[in-house]
């Protein structure tokens, strides 16, 4: 790229971060510090303010880097991933939305600790909650390492490195000085940049294709280098049986998964009530599917316009296909509007990395200091103490992601989310839907169903083809494959299930009736929540 791309994204992303960092450092001197306020922002949101939030939030690099760069490589099967993302929120509008606002106060454990023995649930759900959102970091480090890339012409992996590090700091300083509800006003902001970009672009290429969407897809198929096969199933999921259960694996872990995510859970408490929550879902629902239809156009357009072998070639995962789009529809390479809208887009994807980072590690830090620590110093963990645990958490949280990031760097950043939604379908969902509607549920059996789910679904992606055993793995050079699917999800969902019950059905304790109906109560009409 020019020194022109260069110097134009820089300065818009260094915009986009100096107020950011004015809104955290307003915020913190204005919050009077208490976990209410540090987790969920004083519960002050508007459904609207929360809706634009949480849409934010689930809008990820993913989304917008990677979801497209699959379609511009393969199509139809590509645009299962936007499918996917989106029949997800049907899932949390009618199951988990109100409920879990009603029952909860800052975490997932508190639902299930709700009616259990609260220290070990809390500790198995806080493992469960940190495990899923390091997975999430790690897919938005490796899209705001491949962004830096192409800015940069590829040629520099130093600089790569650093800007990893570098996000991973600013989400460390966003989470520890503004809380939740800086965080929300970030996400607010960049849930705004992004549906404008994602508007402008997918016009663009609807103009260059004279509104003709066909016209559109046939050029798609024909610079695929695939034909019609470019527009039917089967290109990435259909070669044999393995590929074609990886499909089912990787539909039933983005349709479960996101009603198991913490760091959109969390944003349910930050609403004064339980309808307040189900209106912030309507309002997402809205953006979020607006986005990924737009995401559909911009696969395509990427493909049609800027050519699948030339997609590949910046980027073998396709993570670039957006950035490139916007250089072509622009004017190319050189030009005053290739630049510009280059650079346009440039920010706002490294805004959208900056806000969900700051989302997923608030949650994750909320998970370690209110759930692992305060159950493991019940008697001496105090409010202020809890919080300052929370603070040093997101540090280390943030090291981790970096690291993780930086060893995964060439895998698709949608590819990667979707095998967090593997583990969050798998480990959370069950615990859940079994605290909320199961009567006779028991502690034995939310442990056993959180472990139950966790522990395989992190044990089949380490021995399955993304780790080693295939030239595109994150250990090319070693073989320890054992298990031939991708994603974990149609073996370890229902393993997360059969757990549940299998720890209820083998628990000594009889099930607490006076506390299920207390939360049954609770769960449905809003009486005594928080």
């Amino acid at each position: 790229m020019t020194d022109d791309h260069q110097t134009l994204a820089l300065l818009l992303f260094c915009a986009f971060v100096a107020a950011t960092l004015a809104i955290t450092t307003w915020v913190s001197r204005n919050r009077r510090g208490s976990a209410e306020e540090f987790y969920a922002g004083g519960r002050l949101f508007s459904p609207m303010e929360n809706g634009f939030a949480i849409a934010g939030d689930y809008m990820s690099a993913a989304s917008f880097l990677g979801i497209s760069g699959l379609i511009a490589l393969y199509g139809y099967d590509g645009m299962l991933y936007s499918v996917g993302f989106l029949v997800a929120w049907l899932v949390v509008l009618l199951l988990v939305a109100e409920l879990v606002r009603n029952c909860g106060r800052f975490t997932l454990a508190d639902v299930v600790a709700a009616r259990m023995r609260e220290r070990p649930v809390r500790i198995a759900a806080g493992t469960s909650s940190v495990t899923v959102s390091v997975l999430y970091l790690v897919a938005q480090m490796v899209g705001a390492g491949s962004l830096v890339a192409l800015l940069l012409g590829g040629s520099s992996e130093a600089a790569r490195s650093w800007t990893v590090i570098g996000v991973g700091a600013l989400m460390v300083i966003y989470v520890s000085l503004g809380g939740m509800r800086a965080t929300t006003w970030i996400q607010i902001v960049k849930a705004v940049l992004l549906m404008a970009g994602t508007v402008a672009l997918t016009v663009l290429v609807l103009v260059r294709f004279h509104g003709d969407f066909n016209q559109l897809l046939l050029s798609a198929a024909e610079r695929s280098g695939h034909g019609a096969d470019f527009l039917s199933p089967g290109l990435r999921y259909g070669g044999d049986w393995t590929a074609r259960f990886d499909f089912i694996s990787l539909g039933l872990a983005l349709v479960l998964g996101t009603a198991g995510l913490p760091h959109i859970l969390s944003r349910f408490y930050t609403v004064p009530t339980a309808r307040a929550a189900r209106r912030s879902v309507v309002w997402s629902i809205g953006l979020i599917g607006s986005f990924y239809l737009m995401t559909i156009v911009l696969g395509f357009g990427a493909a049609a316009v800027v050519g699948t072998d030339e997609v590949r070639a910046s980027n073998a995962a396709g993570n670039t296909a957006v950035p490139l789009l916007a250089l072509d529809l622009g004017g190319g390479a050189g030009s005053t509007g290739g630049t510009v809208l280059f650079a346009i887009v440039a920010a706002v994807a490294f805004a959208t990395i900056l806000a969900v980072v700051a989302g997923i590690t608030l949650a994750s830090s909320a998970s370690v200091a209110h759930d692992l620590y305060a159950s493991l110093r019940r008697r001496h963990a105090k409010q202020y103490s809890e919080v300052a645990v929370a603070r040093f958490a997101a540090a280390g949280i943030g090291a981790v992601a970096i690291g993780l990031g930086l060893l995964a760097r060439d895998l698709n950043v949608a590819f990667l989310v979707g095998l967090a939604f593997a583990v969050a379908a798998s480990a959370n969902l069950p615990v859940l839907l079994y605290s909320l509607f199961w009567r006779n549920f028991t502690t034995r059996g939310a442990v056993w169903s959180v472990y139950g789910g966790l522990i395989p679904a992190v044990l089949l992606v380490l021995l399955s083809p993304v780790v080693s055993g295939s030239p595109e793995a994150l250990f090319p050079g070693v073989d320890f494959q054992l298990f031939p699917l991708q994603n974990p999800g149609l073996v370890s969902i229902p393993l997360g299930f059969l757990a549940g019950w299998a720890g209820t059905a083998l628990s000594p304790e009889p099930p607490d009736e006076a506390r299920h109906a207390e939360t049954e109560v609770r769960s449905l009409t809003g009486a005594g929540a928080v």
